[in-house]
C-alpha cells in the first residue's frame, strides 16, 4: 500500500531562504531513491509573514519509506547536518506524519 509522507513547516520570514535551500537538497535526494513515486510542495504565508509549507512524498510501500528515512539520515550524518538543530536555530516548527490514501 502506498505511503504518503506529509510534513508541515511554519517558517519565520528570516529563515525562509535557508529553509528552501535545505528543502531542495532533500527533495533532489529522495527523488533518487528506490520506491519514490512523487513529491509536491504547497505554500502560503500567514498574517505575520511566516511561510506555511506542506510537503508530500509518495512511496510505493512502508518498506521503501523506511529505507528512504534511513538513507536520508545517513546523508545527514555524512554531511554533518543536524535537522533538529537547524529547526531549533531558525525557530521553525514541524509536524510530520505518514498517511495512506483512501480507496473507494
Amino acid at each position: 500500500m502506498k505511503q504518503i509522507f506529509i510534513d508541515q513547516f511554519i517558517v519565520p520570514a528570516t529563515a525562509q531562504h535557508e529553509f528552501k535551500e535545505r528543502m531542495k537538497i532533500n527533495r533532489d535526494f529522495i527523488k533518487t531513491l528506490d520506491g519514490f513515486i512523487e513529491d509536491r510542495v504547497y505554500e502560503r504565508h500567514d498574517e505575520q509573514g511566516n511561510l506555511i509549507c506542506i510537503t508530500t512524498a509518495i512511496w510505493q510501500n512502508e518498506d521503501v519509506l523506511q529505507k528512504a528515512k534511513e538513507a536520508v539520515q545517513q546523508l545527514y550524518q555524512q554531511r554533518g547536518f543536524d535537522m533538529k538543530a537547524m529547526l531549533q536555530r531558525l525557530n521553525i516548527s514541524m509536524e510530520r506524519n505518514t498517511y495512506q490514501a483512501i480507496t473507494d
